[in-house]
């Protein structure tokens, strides 16, 4: 009865770790077909956190003016407005979201946003030393959705962030695909890029 009951718990592991392995093969497949179907981005997606990334995209959209501009949890949002006011950029292209509390919920506070605007490429914006855990983040979020991204990162002197804090984010973004849920409750500081 013991031998039956232990094959019983080793092949539900084994088919549940299957499933999600499975699950985690199938993100490359919907970012190629992402980038098939939408070769070039469709939108400016700025990660909130320093008001250079939001300069650096006022230029950058002035040479794409057909493109949307989702800016996630800036610091001071009024300014934001004014900033893309003053590059003669249009209300209708801004899109300002207030609800991230971090850079995982930068993307998740916006994920649904996008499918629902069928968005299947866009332009991550954020600064150098944020580039790796964002694109880390955007491979797990953005590609487990569907959509396909092209980083570009703006100059900072900053130092570039650890490799524990692009690992528990990873994680954090693997718990959201599973559960619905950030984790961010769970973190004692706000951790905004």
């Amino acid at each position: 009865m013991k031998q039956i009951s232990y094959l019983i718990k080793k092949y539900w592991i084994l088919a549940l770790a299957g499933f999600i392995l499975t699950l985690l093969l199938i993100i490359p497949v919907r970012l190629t077909t992402a980038r098939i179907q939408a070769p070039l981005p469709q939108a400016f997606f700025i990660l909130g956190g320093d008001p250079a990334r939001e300069n650096f995209t006022a230029e950058l959209a002035q040479w794409y003016p057909s493109l949307q501009i989702w800016i996630s949890s800036p610091p001071e949002p009024d300014k934001t407005q004014k900033l893309f006011q003053s590059a003669k950029i249009s209300n209708t292209r801004v899109h300002i979201d207030r609800r991230a509390v971090d850079t995982v919920t930068n993307f998740t506070s916006l994920v649904s946003e996008f499918q629902e605007k069928h968005l299947q490429h866009l332009y991550l914006i954020t600064s150098d030393y944020h580039m790796p855990r964002a694109r880390a983040i955007a491979t797990i979020i953005l590609g487990s959705q569907g959509i396909a991204f092209t980083p570009v990162s703006v100059p900072s002197n900053q130092p570039k962030e650890s490799n524990l804090r692009i690992l528990r984010d990873v994680c954090r973004s693997l718990f959201w695909i599973f559960t619905g849920r950030t984790g961010a409750s769970f973190q004692s500081t706000v951790d905004l890029p």
